[in-house]
């Protein structure tokens, strides 16, 4: 073998892996201190009115299996070693996805005595997803904006996703509703 083949398949199993983490990542959910409204809408999207899986999101219970950690909530003096271990412990490359208003800034537990304040604090975030308690179609649009931004290989701003949010159109016939 050459050089120059070695280099070859090395490119060739990099495009391979790079194509199977777009299309198929794996979230880890981790809840940092939060009052469960995000994450109840995370577990919606789960469901088959929303289906989130659809875009290839698998819902992992290990984070060295998984390539996208999806947290809410702030993060707390209790939570805040837990939180860095799980990150650390997910290969690289690795995204994190801050759902709800207290994930961005704190929201309401903003200066309380046990919270250390938003993710971006302790991890850096990639995507940020507004709301108390943000929509499903809300989360969705943040995972599919991830999605493409690993597509197109941009990740050096992180997305803000905004309010108003495209309407998913969800035929309730298709659905059997």
């Amino acid at each position: 073998m050459t050089i120059g083949s070695e280099s070859f398949y090395t490119q060739v199993t990099d495009k391979i892996k790079n194509w199977a983490r777009i299309n198929s990542p794996w979230a880890i959910h981790f809840n940092s201190g939060s009052c469960n409204g995000c994450d109840i809408e995370i577990l919606a999207t789960l469901t088959p009115r929303y289906d989130v899986e659809r875009f290839g999101i698998k819902l992992q219970g290990s984070p060295r299996h998984a390539d996208v950690l999806i947290a809410t909530g702030p993060v707390t003096f209790q939570a805040l070693e837990r939180l860095v271990r799980t990150y650390e412990q997910m290969p690289e490359p690795k995204y994190v996805i801050a759902v709800g208003s207290c994930a961005l800034s704190g929201g309401v537990f903003d200066g309380c005595y046990s919270v250390v304040g938003d993710l971006n604090k302790v991890v850096p975030v990639d995507v940020y997803i507004p709301g108390c308690p943000p929509r499903p179609e809300a989360i969705i649009y943040g995972v599919v904006q991830l999605l493409e931004s690993l597509k197109t290989g941009k990740k050096a701003e992180p997305i803000v996703v905004p309010d108003i949010v495209p309407e998913l159109v969800i035929d309730e016939e298709k659905n059997g509703n």
